[in-house]
């Protein structure tokens, strides 16, 4: 017997605004400045403390399961940027600068202040990285539980 899966009109809207959100201009800006941030020296820094602070106001819910993987984001930029976790590509370094780009972008997509819909474009850019970067940010973790230098 199969079972049906209800969407929430919140997961239908944000859904319907996936596409949009990774083909618009501030996701486009969020990607360029994301090769800017990796080589300039201090740029995962600022990235860090401008997203720390951006991060702990979104409400919790609006990113659902991705709260963990945002907030292990934040950490695995940390550690990089203090050189005592190096184990990430630079592809999913580039992807998680992204996210983080574009979530402190006060010009993105939709403005974050706009009633019911204000963060789903943030939303959207973390579950898309999340996506695109799991196993690293599932190692990171891996890695912060047993100990510096204990996975490869």
């Amino acid at each position: 017997m199969a079972t049906t899966t209800k969407k929430s009109t919140a997961e239908k809207k944000q859904a319907s605004f996936k596409g949009p959100v990774l083909r618009s201009e501030a996701f486009a800006r969020a990607q360029s400045k994301a090769k800017l941030r990796v080589v300039g020296p201090g740029g995962l820094r600022s990235l860090f403390e401008e997203a720390a602070k951006k991060a702990a106001v979104i409400p919790r819910h609006r990113l659902k399961e991705n709260w963990l993987y945002l907030q292990t984001m934040l950490r695995l930029i940390g550690a990089h940027e203090r050189r005592e976790y190096r184990q990430v590509s630079e592809e999913d370094l580039l992807w998680i600068v992204t996210a983080l780009n574009y979530l402190i972008d006060p010009v993105d997509l939709i403005p974050d202040m706009a009633p019911l819909v204000g963060f789903v474009d943030d939303a959207i850019v973390v579950e898309f990285v999340v996506e695109k970067t799991r196993k690293t940010l599932e190692d990171f973790m891996i890695w912060e539980t047993v100990g510096v230098g204990k996975i490869k």
